[in-house]
């Protein structure tokens, strides 16, 4: 059987968090299929240098965010889930509200109902009461809460090292382990 994850990366700052998910993902065999919200371009082309082009290559399929009648739209579509990073407080609003009014929110929508795994890799700060109360939500209609907070503990010397972390640990919660997931052995006497 053919592990699939689903890769949303929606319009919050740190598109690097989904770059990285299917960079990690490339060294597995999991087939990818992600989708990029509209605002999400807009963080791409702002905060990084990667072009459209080369980010679309790392995914085995491409999914654009209007079409709500691809493969990932329908729960008979077997996924392990879906991961959103970075999830942007809109897509989590839309996720908690079930507004499946594009692709992205659509398919998280399904892999909810499906009772899979859904990780928001939340980007804002600080938090308002809509945001927490969103963040509340969605974790009782089962999915998971993951703000990409750094782990200092790991004595990251670069950025990519604590989007790696981040990313690593997110995807060990669909039981993807990588070589960014060495789990903690504790401190030493």
């Amino acid at each position: 059987m053919v592990r699939r994850l689903i890769i949303g990366i929606s319009g919050a700052s740190g598109f690097q968090y989904g770059v990285k998910a299917l960079e990690l993902l490339r060294a597995q065999d999991i087939e990818t299929h992600l989708v990029v919200s509209k605002g999400a371009e807009m963080a791409r082309a702002s905060e990084t240098a990667y072009a459209r082009d080369e980010v679309y290559a790392l995914a085995d399929f491409v999914h654009p965010i209007g079409n709500i009648g691809a493969c990932i739209a329908s729960g008979t579509f077997k996924t392990d889930g879906m991961l959103v990073a970075p999830c942007s407080m809109r897509t989590l609003a839309s996720v908690v509200h079930g507004f499946g009014d594009n692709l992205l929110t659509r398919a998280a929508d399904v892999v909810l109902k499906e009772r899979r795994r859904l990780v928001l890799m939340v980007r804002e700060t600080p938090l308002n009461l809509a945001h927490l109360d969103n963040m509340k939500r969605v974790t009782e209609m089962g999915g998971v809460v993951f703000p990409p907070v750094p782990a200092m503990y790991r004595k990251p010397q670069t950025a990519d090292d604590i989007v790696a972390h981040s990313v690593a640990h997110a995807l060990s919660l669909f039981g993807i382990d990588t070589p960014d997931s060495a789990e903690w052995q504790g401190m030493a006497d």
